[in-house]
């Protein structure tokens, strides 16, 4: 079986923001046919939407702030599944929010919620986690499973981050066969280095005074991960598309990083 591949548009978001309409068709010659957005970068949806047709990329999903899912929910819903949306991902808790945190239980009702109102549309919630959600709750579950097993799958799935799941310790195909049947989605995210403080700079949520060298993303087949295991997980877990992102490209051109991965997976055919 072969895997669609998309590319989330926030690896390449410095050339988006500058022109959104050019950057797509850059993203369809390398060879993409899916991607998932990342906000509209100050665009009308209706741009957005011939940005895309034109460049012959279907948007199959979109990160969406929790805060903003929440705030205007059946507004920001209906612009997504205006613009094609299978799917959209909450990308990201602040700390508040997170598994273990005070407002925690709030933010599970909410996507809940989210996630009903997705239902009601023909569109399916998802989850993208960070290694944050991996601290042991009181039943003994890590907070991501716990998420999973307070909301029913019809109103939440996994967007599984592989890069994400390594760097909290767990094996990313097991953890991706474990949710198979909910995971249509997954994250293909490779990186060098271990574990340090201070990551979360590095995808622009966090500001410590933490400077490392110790962890760096690289385009995907060019790190630490076994891809190929990754990919069989993904076939295995009846995922629907397998997603590349990757989150800094340092001293290489963001362009380039995504044709590097999109070439290695296309090697692996």
């Amino acid at each position: 079986m072969k895997l669609p591949v998309g590319l989330q548009v926030y690896t390449v978001r410095d050339h988006a923001e500058r022109d959104f309409a050019g950057t797509m068709k850059k993203i369809a010659e390398i060879g993409y046919k899916y991607v998932e957005l990342a906000g509209l970068y100050g665009l009308e949806p209706s741009a957005v939407k011939s940005a895309l047709d034109e460049a012959g990329l279907v948007a199959i999903s979109a990160h969406v702030p929790f805060d903003e899912l929440s705030g205007d929910t059946d507004k920001v819903l209906d612009i997504y599944k205006s613009l094609g949306c299978e799917y959209v991902a909450v990308p990201y808790l602040s700390d508040e929010y997170r598994p273990g945190a005070e407002k925690f239980e709030f933010a599970l009702s909410e996507i809940a919620r989210i996630g009903k109102a997705c239902a009601e549309r023909g569109m399916l919630l998802l989850y993208h986690n960070h290694d944050f959600e991996f601290v042991t709750m009181p039943d003994g579950s890590f907070g991501l499973d716990y998420m999973y097993s307070h909301i029913p799958a019809e109103h939440l799935a996994t967007e599984l981050d592989t890069c994400w799941v390594r760097v909290a310790g767990q094996d990313p195909a097991a953890y991706v066969r474990k949710y198979t049947g909910r995971a249509p989605i997954v994250h293909l995210k490779d990186y060098v280095g271990e574990k340090t403080e201070g990551m979360y700079d590095l995808i622009g949520q966090e500001k410590t005074s933490v400077q490392t060298n110790k962890f760096e993303f690289r385009p995907v087949g060019s790190g630490v991960q076994n891809i190929p295991s990754i990919l069989d997980a993904a076939v295995d877990a009846g995922a629907k598309y397998v997603v590349v992102e990757q989150d800094q490209t340092y001293d290489m051109a963001s362009l380039e990083a995504a044709k590097r991965s999109f070439d290695y997976l296309a090697s692996l055919k």
